[in-house]
């Protein structure tokens, strides 16, 4: 017995739970995998919008951001010491300890809200993907001259009812081999999508780009254009973020050393492989298209025909995972929630046990019924307004400015005391109204954009 217990000690952290045993490295790649995702094919768009100069300093600049306030976020994992205090299992729980109940609920309006807009986004990125294959079908068969336009609302429809089984599996995100084969897809159409790009530069066959981007003209008002900046400003936003994440990420580490100090090296590796990749994106999208860069660069290739359809298979395999691992966290606040207010009810609560092939799930009636109704909606709402770049931009609009830098500034200076009017209060509060200003202009960007759209295209008439 006196061998058995200092084993069964080593295999609990500080706080009773499982040891973890997450490093540095596992860290580093779990923030790749997150941030490569679809926005990334939007970024080619971006800095068609900007122009070189702006469009690489704009991601340098929000990358540099996000170096420097993840870092404040990881200091904030333990409250009230960075290392030895108690820990917070997700960033809700942080901004509670540090910043106090109204924050809190501010917190959590944003980041679910971001997670439930996501799902939709996610459900246009599929739609568009899936049309370009058989865009690319019709044209590998019948060539340029026939009609190969298709609406997107039966891609649509087929991709909600797959996500309604999909959701009816209790934290699905345990799942390793979907989130596996999401990362790898993600890598897989990111690359084929730049690669693309690159031998259409090689062969000369590049468009024209400028410093500037995008030129003002018959087709373009000085007014489309500032907004359209704005836009490309969400995009740049969107793809950095992985704030809705951060603390999951944080909580596989273990913990000696410091989840904090493992954290910061982690976020310097990860955002730094993340701007590289960015870079070469963007870069590539906008000198293959120039001032024509589609808000998808795969949506701008036809052929070849079987490389084409890969890389956008590559995004709907991705998008079939990361639309469950950003929707769990949302299930879960609403069934904890029910859970909270009806206690006693059956309908909420009772769990009957089905198996399905080797995975055993709990069935569970308000479960099925309510995220049933929750991904009928936001596929609705995806067919309603099937707008790649505008509804990405304010998505990132919508997050980069609270969760990136303003909870994590508010939540440093409590913990550091930090006195009100100092030069660094004053530095810190000066981002934070910049970051403010910046998602605002994007908000703008995005909803004049998606208002645009709307009178190109009849509701639900939408075709690529």
């Amino acid at each position: 017995m006196d061998n058995t217990k200092p084993l069964m000690e080593l295999e609990l952290d500080d706080d009773g739970r499982i040891r973890r045993t997450g490093n540095v490295l596992t860290a580093s790649t779990h923030i790749i995998t997150v941030v490569v995702g679809a926005g990334v094919l939007a970024l080619a768009w971006a800095m068609a919008q900007l122009g070189w100069i702006a469009g690489i300093g704009s991601i340098l600049a929000f990358s540099s951001i996000s170096i420097f306030t993840y870092s404040l976020v990881a200091d904030c994992y333990r409250y009230p010491d960075p290392v030895t205090g108690k820990r917070n299992y997700t960033y809700m729980q942080a901004v509670k300890a540090y910043l106090g109940g109204t924050m809190h609920v501010l917190c959590g309006l944003v980041q679910y809200t971001k997670l439930a807009g996501i799902t939709v986004g996610y459900t246009i990125t599929s739609s568009t993907s899936l049309v370009a294959i058989r865009k690319a079908i019709c044209i590998h068969q019948g060539g340029h001259t026939g009609s190969c336009k298709f609406s997107n609302n039966p891609f649509m429809i087929g991709f909600g009812i797959l996500q309604i089984f999909l959701s009816q599996i209790p934290n699905f995100h345990e799942l390793t081999w979907l989130s596996t084969a999401a990362a790898i897809t993600s890598f897989g159409y990111v690359f084929i999508g730049s690669g693309l790009c690159l031998s259409l530069v090689v062969s000369g066959k590049g468009a024209a780009t400028s410093i500037t981007g995008t030129s003002v003209g018959p087709e373009l008002s000085a007014e489309d254009k500032v907004l359209r900046v704005f836009t490309a400003m969400g995009n740049i936003a969107l793809a950095c973020t992985y704030a809705t994440v951060v603390y999951d990420i944080m909580d596989t580490l273990k913990s000696h050393p410091p989840e904090n100090k493992q954290m910061k090296k982690a976020n310097v590796l990860g955002v730094t492989a993340m701007t590289i990749v960015f870079l070469l994106c963007s870069g590539l999208g906008y000198a293959a298209f120039g001032d024509n860069t589609p808000g998808n660069i795969l949506t701008g290739f036809t052929e070849p025909f079987w490389l084409v359809a890969l890389g956008n298979a590559c995004i709907v395999i991705h998008m079939i995972g990361a639309y469950q691992v950003m929707g769990q966290p949302f299930f879960r606040i609403v069934e904890m929630g029910a859970n909270m207010v009806w206690p006693d009810s059956d309908f909420i609560n009772k769990e009957y046990p089905f198996k399905m092939a080797s995975v055993t799930v709990n069935f569970n009636l308000f479960r099925l019924i309510w995220r049933t109704i929750f991904v009928i909606l936001a596929t609705i709402l995806a067919m309603a307004m099937p707008f790649f770049s505008e509804i990405l931009s304010l998505l990132g609009a919508i997050g980069f400015g609270p969760l990136v830098v303003f909870f994590p500034i508010q939540m440093h200076i409590a913990q550091k005391r930090i006195r009100k009017l100092s030069l660094r209060w004053c530095g810190l509060q000066l981002l934070s109204c910049l970051s403010f200003i910046v998602s605002l202009a994007a908000i703008v960007g995005s909803v004049h954009g998606i208002i645009k759209d709307f009178h190109k295209y009849s509701l639900f008439m939408y075709k690529q």
